[in-house]
């Protein structure tokens, strides 16, 4: 049973003072049978009172708003957590009646926003390329770990290519990206071909070096087998997810899952720096926890800055900054 000490730092510096900063965290880990939380803290600049509810998907959410003037926000998150290995699917089936349950999925529900892929003017070209990897015949199951490999195999792991507001077939078109795309790309294929996919939000806890994603918020996907749920799949690192990986949130895609969004009346000038750090058991004082002198990710919007005033005010979102690696 592995434990994990996770440390999540995330900063946003304003280059003159902002005010009516309203913030939505999804910073909380989806605890169930493959997931135990021995402690979770949550602590905010100027100590702002926390509001919760639950989304649609399930996800706890936490809501926070600081009124007065400042010029610096950190958000700090300290998890410890026991991680549980997941049963495989048994995939007795057959081929045939697992795609004739998919089928009746798709005016369930609880399935439909997981069935419907993203418009793009690039379906035919990308169904072409798949036809030949996929086969209908086979179980479902074997069909997401072809198309779950494929990413790995034919997109490289490039940072800075891309962008949270990137679209599937940008990505498609470039062959590259972060685990975020990597995500996005294999939600899309599942969809297409009728496997229910969802977008999960989280930390991957390498044991060993060489693992993508290490060190940042990560995503993966995870899709529908009929007669088990859902079973997560790591495109990134082309591996089945287990005891290795943390759940956060889940949901259609990156902007249902988003850790930290919000808005401010300010300045749209200011630098996210984000540190995430995280150590198989309990922290070592040979190897202390990040600091934001350790940086893991940083962004630096430029714009004039103008005062606001009672005439005219700008509302910045800060949702769009931190790219899941």
């Amino acid at each position: 049973m592995p434990s994990y000490t996770i440390k999540h730092l995330t900063r946003y510096a304003y280059a003159a003072p902002v005010i009516d900063c309203a913030n939505q965290l999804m910073v909380y880990p989806l605890e169930d049978d493959r997931l135990t939380v021995n402690k979770h803290e949550v602590a905010i600049s100027y100590d702002p009172e926390l509001a919760f509810f639950t989304d649609y998907f399930g996800n706890k959410v936490g809501v926070f708003t600081v009124i007065e003037p400042h010029t610096e926000l950190v958000i700090e998150s300290n998890l410890e957590v026991d991680t549980h290995a997941i049963q495989f699917p048994m995939d007795e089936e057959s081929a045939e009646v697992q795609w004739q349950h998919l089928a009746g999925l798709r005016h369930d529900v609880a399935y439909m926003d997981f069935l419907t892929p993203e418009a793009s003017q690039l379906k035919g070209e990308i169904w072409n390329a798949l036809r030949e990897e996929v086969n209908s015949a086979d179980k479902p199951l074997k069909n997401a770990l072809v198309l779950s490999e494929y990413v790995y195999d034919h997109f490289s792991y490039e940072k800075g290519v891309t962008n949270v507001e990137t679209p599937t077939e940008e990505i498609w078109r470039l062959r590259a990206g972060v685990c975020q795309d990597f995500a996005h790309m294999l939600l899309y294929m599942l969809r297409l071909m009728g496997i229910p996919a969802r977008y999960v939000s989280g930390y991957v806890c390498p044991k060993q070096e060489g693992v993508r994603g290490a060190g940042a918020t990560h995503a993966w996907v995870e899709a529908y087998i009929p007669f088990y749920g859902w079973l997560g799949l790591d495109p990134t690192n082309n591996c089945i997810v287990n005891d290795g990986h943390v759940r956060m949130a889940i949901g259609r895609n990156f902007l249902d899952c988003t850790p930290i969004k919000g808005t401010y009346k300010g300045t749209g000038a200011h630098t996210l720096t984000v540190s995430v750090h995280i150590e198989n058991g309990d922290p070592t004082p040979e190897q202390p926890l990040l600091t934001m002198e350790d940086p893991v990710y940083v962004q630096e919007v430029k714009e004039p800055i103008v005062p606001v005033n009672s005439y005219r005010k700008y509302v910045n979102w800060q949702q769009q900054q931190q790219q899941q690696q």
